[in-house]
């Protein structure tokens, strides 16, 4: 069955909307569910797809030039960070509050806070960080400036820069190449991207 609806809400709609704040050229899909709007702030070139939950009881920024595939879920309880030219695949999950597994609490949102053992910390995607599909990135984790996550990574302890990652935990398998600043530097400069052959 094909969805015949409008599919992303008008700029004039979203702009009524509570964000903490809105930018230029976004896309937010109608069938986004995005929780707590007034801790949303969205940059300028920003997509965000069909089936995405953000669930922003704590700050989530997202930048310039990000986008969020559909069924993408991001807990932003301790605050969430996507800098310039980030992006999620479909699928990926960032969790910046989990449950202690260890056994030496209790689990699950129908025990009462004090018997908990709620991990809290912020998620940082720095610049040109691209998470591949179905990742899980947990609390605490820097994804550092240029790193590629492979598909079906989880991503438990924070990364160093222009690295590819994959696995189960995930592991630095290849260096990334820095390519992208140039085409960077040529689309905020609006000149043509250079020659590449």
């Amino acid at each position: 069955m094909t969805n015949l609806g409008r599919q992303y809400l008008p700029d004039a709609e979203l702009r009524k909307l509570p964000f903490g704040r809105v930018g230029r050229n976004v896309l937010v899909h109608e069938r986004a569910n995005l929780i707590e709007l007034e801790n949303i702030m969205i940059g300028d070139n920003v997509r965000i797809d069909a089936d995405v939950t953000i669930l922003a009881t704590g700050p989530v920024a997202i930048g310039n030039y990000v986008h969020i595939g559909a069924q993408c879920y991001l807990a932003g309880g301790a605050g969430i960070e996507m800098r310039d030219f980030s992006g999620l695949s479909q699928g990926v999950k960032i969790y910046s509050t989990s449950e202690d597994y260890s056994g030496r609490h209790l689990t699950n949102p129908t025990v009462p806070r004090a018997y908990l053992g709620v991990v809290r910390e912020a998620v940082l995607l720095d610049r040109h960080v691209i998470i591949g599909a179905g990742s899980v990135i947990l609390p605490g984790v820097t994804v550092a400036e240029g790193c590629a996550i492979g598909a079906l990574s989880l991503v438990r302890r924070s990364t160093d820069p222009w690295g590819v990652y994959s696995g189960i935990p995930a592991r630095r398998v290849a260096e990334r190449k820095r390519d992208l600043l140039a085409l960077e530097a040529a689309l905020l400069e609006n000149r043509p991207p250079p020659n590449r052959a």
